[in-house]
């Protein structure tokens, strides 16, 4: 630690202590008559407005996983990081009327969880738990790319060291992280996210005005980066897409879209608004972060042009991609300014680091400890049980980093997506019809998961020598479906996500049709979503026709 970067170390510290006290403080704001309930603590008493729900969408949404992992793409494979940016866009209206139906059906029911949903729905505690625990370790390597992204910005700022000593920075950072999330819930990272946006806004204003003129343009940008990619043996990079990513490219981009407002802490921060109208103007409002996501890609071939060299990780001896723009920031902007940048990363790291272990936290309390340890659990053992869980859940995502070492940062985030869109038939589909059997959708997800992880599990990572977890991406060539290879010899890469959801429907619609004509009790909610009374000014929110 002998090189730390002092001037931006303070300025760092100083934002963080900051939020930190923004965190504690939270726990007044807004606040009920007590926090010892979970639609208090996991859903800020359900009562957040068009402001605060956008800038906590924004917070949830636009993570380390923009600012550090999507330009780090950019950065080693060119075009094909840009998918984030397609599906930011096209992502709000796929989820629109989805969004809408559920939070009528959360609120007049007293939802709190995804899984609240199926269980409601298709009264089957098991599939509500499949639902659950996906949920759960989905959201794990989601958490894990924020401590990635914060423990770039320690490098860069030189905490580098080997072993417990490198860690210890991030593991305060984690533990203070843990208590105001643990002492405020869904109010803490609703109110930084103010503090987050701004300074997010703040940098890359500076950032993509100031830095194309100081390095010669756009155009001299874009040169540069096709050079680079020119010289480099892979067929799968460059500023332009080529033949074996475009399948990968337009199936991430849809596979992403459909996949972000399954994760239980998207849901978590629709259900926190205090009506529809809410999710109708944030669903509008928010592609104005799609801007500020295309504007941070292209800081991957800024870093081109800067001659920018990842700092080597002390632990591992190899260099660490993540550190692409913290390290461009260090060396191009005032130490002073940098410090801003690197808090705006960190902060940017934590808003949903914290909403996320929340929402973890609530389908365990939910749906497995009120569902299977302690029926009649009091509202006030669900908050205590909840704000326990929300410390495990920060546990288990630094064990994913450890576990899991993937070529990318960025595929943190996308194997993640692998297990959360097996959800989809039973959570979004089952908004739109009665269809599907309960047993079919049990068996789709079965087919789903293990054919997901069978299939991440058999990618390697080329850069550290790893043979498994190495990415999400599938040569087709590799492809087996029990023990036949459809497209022996293709080259030609697609999301393992999208491949393993085909699966999961085709099983789950035959499954359905079996169990229909062996007429299988589905046990499905008789009262369709479409029948509920939606008016956001009626407290009362009911089913027409029950008074």
């Amino acid at each position: 630690m002998s090189n730390l970067q002092w001037p931006e170390l303070i300025i760092f510290t100083l934002l963080f202590a900051l939020v930190t006290v923004l965190g504690f403080m939270a726990s007044r704001w807004q606040r009920g008559s007590t926090l010892d309930h979970l639609d208090e603590w996991g859903l800020g008493g359900r009562k957040f407005g068009s402001w605060i729900t956008w800038f906590l969408l924004g917070g949830d949404l636009y993570t380390a996983y923009t600012f550090v992992a999507v330009p780090a793409l950019v950065f080693s494979a060119g075009a094909l990081g840009l998918y984030a940016l397609p599906y930011t866009i096209v992502v709000y209206p796929i989820v629109l009327l989805p969004a809408l139906r559920m939070w009528s059906v959360s609120r007049v029911r007293g939802y709190v969880t995804p899984a609240d949903f199926v269980r409601g729905r298709f009264g089957s505690p098991i599939l509500a738990l499949l639902v659950a625990i996906t949920g759960i370790v989905a959201t794990m390597p989601y958490i894990a790319l924020q401590l990635v992204g914060l423990e770039a910005v320690l490098r860069t700022m030189g905490i580098n060291g080997s072993g417990i000593v490198g860690h210890l920075p991030l593991l305060v950072a984690f533990v203070i992280l843990a208590f105001y999330t643990y002492q405020s819930g869904l109010r803490a990272p609703a109110l930084i996210a103010f503090v987050k946006d701004i300074l997010i806004y703040l940098v890359i204003l500076v950032a993509i005005i100031y830095l194309p003129s100081k390095l010669g343009g756009w155009s001299h940008i874009f040169d540069t980066a096709v050079a680079k990619f020119d010289k480099t043996p892979s067929k799968a990079d460059g500023v332009l897409l080529t033949a074996n990513n475009q399948l990968q490219y337009a199936t991430l981009a849809l596979g992403s879209a459909l996949a972000l407002f399954l994760y239980p802490h998207s849901l978590t921060s629709v259900l926190a608004s205090r009506g529809r109208s809410v999710i109708k103007r944030n669903m509008v409002a928010l592609p104005a972060y799609s801007l500020v996501l295309g504007l941070l890609a292209l800081l991957g071939y800024v870093a081109i042009t800067a001659g920018v060299k990842p700092l080597t990780n002390a632990a591992t001896g190899k260099p660490d991609g993540n550190t692409i723009v913290p390290v461009l920031f260090d060396s191009t902007f005032a130490s002073w300014f940098a410090g801003i940048a690197f808090a705006a990363i960190g902060i940017g790291a934590l808003v949903p680091a914290a909403i996320m272990s929340i929402a973890a936290a609530n389908l365990w309390t939910r749906n497995i400890y009120k569902e299977y340890l302690r029926k009649n659990a009091t509202p006030q053992e669900e908050a205590k049980q909840a704000k326990l869980a929300s410390l495990v859940v920060k546990l288990g995502a630094v064990a994913v980093i450890i576990l899991i070492d993937p070529q990318f940062s960025i595929d943190l985030q996308l194997i993640g997506g692998v297990l959360i869109l097996q959800t989809l038939p039973a959570v979004a589909l089952a908004l739109y019809t009665r269809w599907f059997h309960r047993w079919g959708l049990i068996a789709g997800w079965v087919v789903g998961i293990g054919w997901g992880l069978i299939m991440l599990y058999g990618i390697p990572n080329p850069a550290n020598g790893k043979l498994h977890f190495g990415g999400s991406a599938l040569p087709l060539g590799n492809l087996s479906l029990f023990g036949w290879h459809p497209f022996a010899g293709s080259q030609v890469q697609i999301y393992v996500g999208f491949v393993a959801l085909i699966g999961n429907l085709v099983i789950a619609a035959i499954g359905t049709v079996i169990a229909r004509q062996l007429k299988v009790f589905n046990g499905t909610d008789d009262t369709e979503p479409e029948d509920y009374h939606t008016d956001e000014h009626d407290k009362n929110l009911r089913p027409i026709g029950v008074h």
